[in-house]
């Protein structure tokens, strides 16, 4: 009997790093506390950060079915921490420890010299992608504010057609704008347009929706998709139409409202709608609702903000002292949410691209594209590149010409027996569904071994909160496991499944060798988002900052000269120290709407992408060095004769010294 799995001293003298690039995660101890007692004293969350879709290095992609553990429940797919019993042709779960014949063709050829990718030791991530399982084209529906002045509606108008451009000529298109009403566009016609109004002040389910379009009372579903097909078209066949359509768009002139007045907007209306065309005819495909905003909805279900300029939109104040102009929040906030749980029942996500001057709302509206995985972008004008290339990557294709990102996707975890999982934090929902390894302590979207987010792309990242379960010290040296099973739509119409397992061992009962495993990088990047995500405060920051490093630190008392902290963790009470300034923790300074989108993206971003937002990069560059060097966020980096770039994520600053003020 053979095991195959990276044995435990080639991972302990692997950098921390490493498992990134191979399997896009990493991990804040990558040696286990062994009880729950042990597990406590670390102080920070024993977590992981996974990018399901990362370009990991050398993926194996294979087009067949993967091998499952039959064993009750389990469920997991076969890996190189399997156990093989060549003469008796089984492989052993490390999961649940039962024993499972190979199928025919596998034991047919399988021996020492001649394994199948899946036991391969740098297979620890493949892809498989599933025979007999299409997936139909993705749905782009885009919906545009037109209560904007035309200024900013032509920039928007650019970039939507821009956007035509680089679609899948396969991929189904639908338009929506809204103003004082939403109206639902045909696309079939291109001499005679037509649309459907909605009321601005309703709310609407996919059966309204759809008898409003004409296609209500069909039963059958194909029929219903025929006559769905004048909203929804395939870009190659609507193309010429809708840019025809957005070169006559004009701006939402009725009814006309005075100087001491904002333009009338239903947004809430305007996404209900969207979702009730989507639900009705395309559930549980890839689609993506795109809403385009330029300003608060103030009419109808979702309004956060009155009719009247006089009133100004809520600030933070404003909502500590529950203030009048913060009377609409706590329902929009509802009734938001209420639209992102419908969306996560189909499988869709919303992305929100709110340009403007003023707050738009996404205080309330950001439970929509955290829920369902869709992408939020906040700029000041749809002029800025900002919006402009945000918007355009979304649709950047690969070297195979498809999109880069993966629709309704599907992410289940195992663990060892010893391992609970707590939950998990950023742009995915909970399914409900439990396995005996979810743990009862809640840590975001938890209570569940399952989770759903309707787009995921080459970043976005995940992070999963993990405990103890067993109470009794585990041997040292033992292994645990872990396996997520990331099941998604390929824009090239396939479904395919992609699986990541790893191995970690247990420290011994002493916790001697545990530091020797701590990643202070992911560590920073899981406390900053279980602090997002709790709503936690700078002491809370404090509290376990200063828990840790009494508890690793080498030091005597009332002797700071003798303080000392080891190699691993030197970097990460600087990175505390950013985190709790930032405005991910702090108001001061921000509104609602900028809060929300600095917690939104930090609670998705990669590990490097969300370091740099906590800690801002300074880089110095001068004639006397030929790369650029990093420096210290401080005054005395501020030189003559050099130039800094400081790079925050959101945005970047040039400061140029007294003696080379041309320079670029």
């Amino acid at each position: 009997q053979r095991r195959f799995y990276i044995a435990s001293a080639l991972l302990a003298a692997m950098d921390v790093r490493s498992g990134e690039a191979a399997n896009g995660m990493r991990m804040s101890w990558n040696i286990w506390p062994c009880s729950q007692q042990d597990a406590a004293k670390i102080v920070v969350p024993l977590g992981c950060l996974y990018t399901p879709l990362k370009a990991v290095d050398g993926l194996q992609l294979v087009e067949y079915e993967p091998v499952r553990c039959k064993v009750g429940s389990c469920g997991s797919v076969l890996n190189p921490c399997s156990f093989v019993d060549f003469r008796t042709k089984t492989w052993t779960c490390p999961f649940c420890s039962q024993a499972n014949p190979f199928p025919a063709p596998y034991a047919e050829h399988i021996s020492e010299t001649m394994l199948p990718a899946e036991l391969w030791p740098q297979c620890s991530t493949i892809e498989y992608i599933l025979p007999q399982v299409v997936c139909a084209p993705p749905v782009f529906l885009l919906v545009l504010d037109i209560a904007v002045i035309e200024e900013e509606l032509e920039q928007a108008r650019d970039s939507l057609q821009q956007s035509l451009a680089m679609m899948p000529q396969n991929a189904l298109v639908g338009f929506i704008t809204f103003g004082a009403n939403c109206y639902v566009h045909e696309l079939a016609s291109s001499q005679m347009p037509h649309s459907f109004a909605f009321r601005g002040t309703k709310e609407y389910s996919a059966q309204q929706v759809s008898y409003q379009l004409g296609f209500g009372q069909q039963n059958q579903r194909g029929v219903v998709n025929t006559m769905a097909r004048r909203f929804l078209m395939p870009v190659a066949d609507c193309e010429f139409t809708l840019m025809s359509l957005l070169d006559d768009l004009s701006r939402d002139a009725w009814p006309s409202t005075g100087s001491d007045r904002r333009p009338l907007r239903c947004t809430g209306t305007a996404i209900s709608v969207a979702l009730g065309l989507v639900e009705a005819t395309h559930p549980q495909s890839s689609v993506r609702v795109t809403l385009v905003v330029g300003g608060p909805c103030n009419v109808g279900p979702g309004m956060v903000v009155g009719e009247e300029l006089v009133e100004t939109i809520r600030s933070h104040l404003d909502l500590q002292k529950d203030k009048p102009n913060a009377r609409h929040t706590k329902g929009a906030i509802k009734f938001y949410t209420d639209l992102a749980s419908r969306a996560v029942t189909c499988g869709f996500a919303i992305d929100i691209y709110a340009c403007s001057l003023d707050q738009v709302g996404l205080l309330e509206m950001k439970v929509m594209s955290d829920k369902t995985g869709g992408c939020m972008v906040m700029s000041d004008s749809f002029s800025m590149s900002v919006f402009k290339e945000s918007f355009r990557k979304m649709f950047d294709c690969d070297e195979a010409g498809y999109l880069q990102v993966g629709f309704n996707a599907h992410v289940d975890i195992l663990t060892s027996s010893e391992i609970k999982c707590c939950g998990a934090v950023g742009g995915l929902s909970s399914t409900g569904k439990k396995r005996p390894n979810v743990s009862e302590t809640e840590i975001g979207q938890g209570g569940t071994s399952q989770w759903v987010a309707g787009a995921l792309d080459k970043n976005t990242s995940m992070a999963f909160y993990f405990e103890i379960g067993s109470q009794q010290p585990i041997a040292a040296n033992k292994q645990g496991f872990l396996q997520f099973q990331t099941s998604y739509c390929h824009p090239s119409g396939r479904r395919r499944l992609r699986i990541t397992t790893v191995s970690h061992r247990y420290a011994s009962a002493n916790m001697a060798d545990i530091t020797n495993g701590f990643d202070q990088e992911a560590a920073a990047v899981l406390v900053a988002r279980y602090a997002v995500q709790r709503g936690e405060t700078q002491e809370w920051v404090d509290r376990m900052l200063i828990r840790l490093v009494s508890k690793f630190a080498d030091y005597r008392k009332d002797d700071t000269a003798s303080f000392k902290l080891r190699a691993e963790f030197n970097m990460f009470p600087q990175l505390m120290y950013h985190l709790r300034r930032s405005h991910f923790l702090q108001t001061f300074g921000t509104s609602p709407d900028e809060t929300a989108y600095y917690r939104t993206i930090i609670l998705r971003e990669n590990t490097l992408n969300s370091l740099v937002m906590i800690q801002p990069a300074l880089l110095q560059y001068s004639f006397n060095e030929e790369v650029p060097q990093p420096v210290l966020l401080d005054t005395c980096s501020l030189k003559g004769d050099v130039i800094l770039l400081m790079d925050d994520f959101f945005h970047v600053v040039i400061w140029r010294g007294e003696k080379n003020p041309g320079l670029v």
